[in-house]
């Protein structure tokens, strides 16, 4: 019952958990902690102590878990396919573990089953107990993210979850899993060009081959060739609730800038959504170590880092929703409505657009029938897997190029990077510049420039130039992975508000420069730093004109964005307020991870 204590004795120490459970998994990575006696007694406080028989279900594939397990005596099995001819074990858990992963946090279905495999007794908490624990006890919070974090990347890496059956060749099977990668989802893929299992599985499902990719989870659900709403549909990804939401802000956008602006708003009260197109996270989510972050000496994962900041957005209670793609901005009534590509709308008080920017296509002869299956605009754990054998070749002189370097080194056996300017000096940081030249996998070709791709459904080759010389020579490469700067994602805001010559987003003294002075003589005040030529519409991060393209940057105006949205409320009279104050209202969690 909540409020029993735990038994002196019932946490075991890891040699006596190790005797008992003698096929626990062994913890290599800091995904499987075991909790330590006060912990463990501090959770009893809360929970429930529940007996558990051989065979009992805890969490069941495909459910959302509610529902946070300690192991007291016995053993868990995590399995995936249970009861199928497929199931196949996961890991065990032993006493002092518990058992879930990063879908336990935010509302995910589970991508597993967790089964008692010894009878013994587990320890239950509701999600809302975990939460206002944690509250409490930051050194347990910290302990149960980190761990679930660790997860998450081992059931990628396992390839669990879901599966996609399709043709390397197709654009709509690189499509999803473009967009299951960069959703940090787990799912394995089925290449119906060389997988044995696939023909089996367009048999079983009575599925031509014109009707995928498909989508299979637990052998139920089948979806052919989906949208990525749909895929996001069915995992549990966060949507926007039917009808049009009134709010005071709308954030469009995820990445860094977007996050930073949602935790502040949100945790000021604010009535507070966020929408993204793609993956939360934008570009930096893609990143395989950010390095030249304030307060992270030894470098976070732009995945890390991604899943931190929503679980700390979702805390302080802003809604998320992936994939809403914005279509329309249009001032309407002293709000602003947004419409989106499925054609559902919101209005809002306020904006800020976080959109970010759009790596630039590489525009060379023969690279566009192999864009999709072997030349890349971002390189993940996905695009990495493929390069386990053969050379890549890296596009470009900045930060992005520099950090894909080092990340596919990690995997490829030749790296060559491909730089059109005379020196690396000019766009990358020097930490990356250092790491670059010294790895002994990478290869550095200044002033070269890539001429043409080379091969019929997958690249075989690029050839090059070096402009110092006039010398053509032909690299033998898999794969080219672009990172030649980036266009801004405003083609939907063209006709709403200034954009510069490049398509960046004014703000500031530029954009008022561009406005109606109407517009402003009605707001009685100048345009804000971050506001654009639409009062109470802000821009902030890489969509700016002018913006810092750094993480760090991005990050300080998206939270700095909340300070002007403040000052803008304060002069707009909202129904039922008053003209002098922004409307707050409490937040929607009293309850934190990270708190």
């Amino acid at each position: 019952m909540p409020g029993d204590q735990a038994r002196p004795g019932a946490a075991q120490t890891p040699d006596e958990a190790e005797e008992n459970v003698p096929f626990e998994t062994a913890d290599l990575y800091g995904a499987y902690p075991r909790l330590p006696d006060d912990q463990l007694a501090r959770l009893a406080q809360r929970g429930r102590r529940r007996a558990v028989n051989a065979g009992d279900v805890l969490i069941r594939e495909g459910e959302r878990c509610e529902t946070f397990y300690v192991v007291l005596s016995g053993s868990v099995a995590v399995v995936e396919d249970y009861g199928t001819p497929d199931e196949r074990l996961l890991r065990v858990h032993g006493p002092g573990r518990f058992i879930g992963e990063l879908g336990l946090l935010n509302g995910q279905v589970a991508f597993y089953t967790a089964t008692v495999k010894d009878p013994g007794e587990v320890l239950a908490l509701s999600m809302d107990q975990l939460r206002d624990l944690v509250t409490r006890d930051s050194a347990l919070g910290d302990l149960v993210l980190r761990a679930c974090l660790g997860r998450r990347a081992l059931l990628v890496g396992q390839g669990a979850g879901f599966r996609i059956v399709g043709s390397r060749y197709s654009p709509d099977t690189r499509r999803l899993r473009e967009f299951a990668a960069r959703n940090r989802l787990p799912y394995r893929w089925i290449d119906l060009e060389t997988d044995e299992e696939a023909e089996q599985l367009l048999r079983r499902f009575g599925v031509g081959p014109a009707e995928t990719p498909l989508v299979i989870w637990r052998d139920t659900t089948v979806l052919r060739n989906p949208s990525n709403a749909d895929l996001a549909r069915l995992i549990g990804l966060p949507s926007l609730p039917a009808g049009n939401h009134h709010g005071d802000l709308l954030i469009v956008g995820s990445g860094p800038a977007g996050l930073a602006a949602a935790v502040n708003a949100a945790s000021e009260g604010l009535d507070t959504t966020l929408v993204e197109a793609m993956a939360t996270g934008g570009q930096a989510g893609t990143s395989s170590r950010i390095e030249n972050l304030l307060g992270f000496p030894s470098g976070i994962s732009g995945a890390e880092l991604t899943d931190r900041a929503v679980l700390q957005a979702d805390k302080f209670g802003a809604r998320i929703s992936v994939p809403t793609e914005a279509a329309r901005l249009e001032p309407r009534e002293g709000h602003y409505a947004v419409g989106f590509a499925d054609g559902s709308e919101i209005t809002a008080r306020s904006v800020v657009l976080a959109t970010g920017a759009r790596y630039r296509r590489l525009h060379v002869p023969g690279i566009e029938r192999l864009e999709g299956t072997s030349v890349h605009y971002s390189a993940t754990v996905y695009e990495a897997g493929q390069c386990r054998t053969d050379p890549v070749a890296v596009v470009g002189g900045g930060n992005s190029a520099g950090q894909a370097v080092l990340f596919l080194a990690g995997y490829a056996p030749t790296v060559y990077l491909l730089v059109r300017g005379p020196s690396l000096e000019a766009h990358m940081s020097r930490y990356l510049i250092d790491q670059v030249e010294r790895h002994p996998r990478v290869r550095v070709l200044l002033r070269t420039e890539v001429t043409e791709a080379l091969g019929d459904q997958t690249l075989e080759a690029v050839d090059v130039v070096d402009h110092r010389t006039g010398e053509h020579r032909r690299l033998a490469v898999r794969a080219l992975f672009v990172f030649t700067g980036a266009d801004p994602h405003t083609a939907w805001l063209s006709a709403a508000l200034a954009l510069d010559a490049r398509g960046f987003v004014l703000t500031g003294a530029e954009a008022q420069h561009r406005s109606v002075p109407e517009v402003w003589q009605s707001q009685g005040r100048d345009c804000l730093t971050l506001e654009t030529s639409l009062p109470g519409v802000f821009a902030v991060g890489d969509v700016r004109s002018g913006s810092v393209k750094r993480v760090s940057s991005a990050v300080g105006e998206g939270a700095m964005s909340i300070h002007f949205v403040h000052r803008y409320l304060g002069r707009s009279a909202a129904p039922g307020g008053s003209d002098d104050s922004p409307r707050t209202r409490p937040n929607a969690k009293g309850s934190a991870w990270l708190a």
